[in-house]
């Protein structure tokens, strides 16, 4: 038997209200226990000092590399790489490309890749750069149901969209559609709220951004998703005016869950807003790719794109799920909040409890091991606001079913440079 045992990290597991410094062994790729008696042949890490966590879960993930052009990223370098067991694509397979991005993304890849499937035809392409590609008559609600259905050890929800790019352009039609996906795969639809394109020249429909969430919120059953809640764009849980939608409230009441969706549309300003009115959200996806987040190529490597490098966003260099922890932590919330973000939340949106988000006896061996540094650090947003934070966390390395995966991914933000 393989036998590891990571000595004297600080182990939380929100599943098991675990939170203690001790000795977690692992045999076999399966969680043996805590402080249990082990063989002298086993390898040893040292974890003092560390966090031992679940093995970490984003929530919302870009990695349908190649496919969706631009927007995609490796899902091993936002994955294992960076400290993270278990990725989330969010919109980038759609009912036709599906099997593609089970054959070329979510098998080879070390982690565990799992995907909420666009409601329109093309998918994620170009990070939906080309609107038109986005209209009514791109979804198609009997295939694409028919495409979730047959691949539901993959697929664990729908993506959909309510901006005031789309609202001025078809209304709410693409937001019906896409619900009525998600009511007859009975699953989850995950709602983006912020801005994806600019207001059309022509045949525009007067839009109220304040009027989109409470048109949304018509459409929404108990365990749909609402995203990017600390979006610096108008039409979601801030109105124009400032406040926090009152309605908010009564999507929480009906079982509706909120997704950080940090990537381009995260506002520190908003946050706070959102957070003060006593909103706390339920997991914490990055919202990494190709437009926020740039990984240098190898010297000599050719662009995949002819406008490569031409991004929509001022985003940043490096970035990951861990820094978006991070970023939490610089808001006021605790540790014992953020953690069950990433673990048993995520877990529990996928349905996927029962497997994965614990550290339980017999579970599979998904462990995130963090570096947990005390000092003082900036951080910064897209819009140029900061947050200053005492607390920093850096992804060390991940065991994956075991399997030790050092977080050397080229996104990962430097804390030095960071460091005020």
């Amino acid at each position: 038997m393989a036998t590891q045992v990571l000595l004297g990290g600080r182990i939380i597991d929100p599943a098991h209200q675990i939170d203690r410094v001790g000795d977690l062994v692992i045999v076999d790729g399966r969680v043996a226990g805590i402080d249990v008696a082990y063989d002298a042949s086993a390898t040893r890490i040292d974890c003092r000092g560390n966090l031992v966590l679940p093995g970490l879960i984003d929530t919302h993930a870009h990695v349908y590399r190649y496919v969706t052009g631009r927007f995609g990223l490796d899902a091993d370098t936002c994955g294992v790489h960076s400290g993270v067991t278990t990725l989330v694509d969010q919109g980038g397979p759609s009912c036709i490309t599906i099997p593609g991005f089970r054959h070329y993304v979510a098998a080879p890849a070390k982690s565990r890749v799992k995907a909420f499937i666009s409601a329109y035809l093309v998918g994620g392409l170009e990070g939906h750069y080309y609107p038109e590609l986005y209209r009514p008559g791109c979804l198609d609600v009997d295939a694409t149901v028919d495409s979730a259905l047959a691949n539901r050890d993959l697929v664990r929800g729908i993506k959909a969209h309510a901006e005031i790019g789309g609202f001025e352009r078809w209304g709410l039609d693409v937001m019906r559609l896409a619900a009525e996906v998600g009511r007859q795969a009975d699953l989850p639809v995950y709602i983006h709220f912020g801005q994806l394109w600019p207001s059309p020249t022509e045949n525009r429909l007067p839009v109220d951004p304040d009027t989109i969430f409470t048109q949304v919120l018509d459409l929404v059953k108990p365990g749909d998703v609402l995203a990017h809640p600390f979006s610096r764009h108008p039409g979601g849980f801030v109105s124009t005016s400032g406040e926090v939608h009152p309605l908010v409230t009564e999507a929480v009441a009906r079982g509706v869950r909120i997704d950080v969706g940090h990537g381009s549309h995260f506002s520190f300003a908003m946050a706070r807003q959102v957070l003060g009115a006593g909103f706390v959200p339920d997991t914490l996806g990055a919202d990494m790719h190709g437009y926020n987040t740039r990984v240098p190529p190898p010297p000599g490597t050719p662009a995949i794109h002819p406008d490569e490098g031409d991004h929509m966003f001022a985003g940043a260099v490096r970035f990951s799920l861990v820094s978006a922890m991070t970023s939490m932590l610089a808001l006021g919330l605790s540790l014992e909040q953020v953690v069950p973000m990433v673990t048993t939340h995520a877990a529990r949106l996928l349905q996927m409890e029962d497997e994965i988000g614990h550290l339980g006896l017999g579970a599979v061996a998904d462990v995130s091991v963090l570096h947990d540094e005390r000092g003082k650090w900036t951080l910064r947003d897209n819009e140029g606001n900061q947050a200053v934070t005492s607390q920093y966390l850096r992804p060390r390395f991940c065991l994956r079913a075991g399997e030790r995966f050092d977080a050397d991914a080229g996104i990962l933000p430097q804390p030095q440079s960071l460091a005020a």
